[in-house]
């Protein structure tokens, strides 16, 4: 037998023969078509609140809006100023900048920062030692540092105080209170230019491959030259202590039998070029170091010195980033 249905067509039981009414959330909403979803219901598993955007369709959500790009964080301001310092402008003049009115210009434009600092107060004072750097060139500030450029003659050993009694580098400057030391070196057999100076870090910049400093020689070498020597060079050979090549090579004269070729390389090993152009077969005769970074020997006459000038001496600033 068939158990009795009530009106909705549900079985009766003991709800009485009245079938369950629907709960709340189940129920149409008023006016709802069967099999739509009235307008602003909230649809199944739909997202939480405040994320319907009706602009964008019934019941959908607003996407999702680009990230923004993180500002880079502010550098600290740092106070640079010493009240027992000299004002900025007066140092600048010192050191060659320019005038003191110039020096004044240059700061109220912000083109002189103090220890990574921008500076645009003529009031600031600073000490010697502070990092100063105009239009991002650093200017040395310290009258105490030292910068030569010397052209040291053949069988003059590098060194300052020789303990063998040789001639060396220290017989032609030791007029000079400073307590010098060479950059780099150059053997007794290898004439040209060879800085000196006092100031350390600079030095042992310049020295270090990493800053890739260039050094430029000019050889004369057994001639003829072939053609593929230049080729070889700069692609690399290998030497006893590891592969190494040069940055740039170029005959420059050559005459019968023998050749003038200018060699430029960052590599500081010793006897490095003379080791390379006998690897290649054509062993130095002579041997002249004409330039280093950016300081040239120029007119220097063999055992003499001269002061770098002011925009030399910020050139091998740059050339060793500092």
């Amino acid at each position: 037998m068939t158990p009795p249905t009530s009106r909705g067509g549900a079985p009766s039981g003991k709800d009485g023969g009245r079938g369950r009414k629907p709960a709340r959330g189940d129920r149409p909403s008023k006016g709802a078509k069967p099999g739509r979803p009235a307008t602003g219901a909230r649809p199944a598993g739909g997202a939480g609140k405040g994320t319907r955007d009706h602009r964008f369709g019934v019941g959908s959500t607003r996407p999702s809006q680009p990230t923004q790009p993180k500002k880079p964080p502010t550098r600290p301001v740092v106070d640079v100023h010493d009240p027992d310092g000299v004002r900025l402008q007066k140092l600048l003049a010192a050191a060659g900048v320019g005038s003191r009115r110039v020096c004044e210009d240059l700061i109220t434009q912000g083109r002189v920062d103090v220890d990574g600092q921008v500076v645009t107060e003529l009031g600031v004072r600073i000490r010697t030692n502070q990092t100063v750097h105009v239009d991002g060139v650093r200017v040395q500030l310290d009258e105490s540092r030292v910068y030569l450029a010397f052209n040291k003659p053949l069988g003059v050993v590098t060194s300052m105080s020789d303990e063998l009694g040789r001639v060396d580098i220290g017989d032609f400057v030791s007029n000079r209170k400073e307590r010098l030391f060479h950059v780099g070196r150059l053997d007794a057999d290898t004439e040209g230019l060879l800085l000196l100076t006092n100031d350390g870090e600079l030095a042992h910049r310049l020295q270090h491959p990493r800053y890739g400093v260039l050094k430029t020689y000019l050889a004369q070498i057994p001639g003829p030259v072939p053609r593929d020597i230049g080729r070889r060079l700069r692609e690399g050979i290998e030497l006893e202590d590891g592969p190494v090549a040069v940055d740039s090579f170029k005959i420059v004269d050559s005459a019968p039998g023998k050749a003038l070729v200018e060699v430029v390389l960052h590599e500081g090993r010793k006897h490095i070029v003379r080791r390379m152009l006998a690897e290649v077969g054509h062993p130095v005769i002579t041997l002249v170091r004409t330039q280093v970074g950016p300081i040239h020997l120029g007119e220097t006459k063999t055992g003499k010195w001269r002061n770098l000038t002011t925009a030399e001496v910020a050139a091998l600033y740059a050339a060793a980033d500092l």
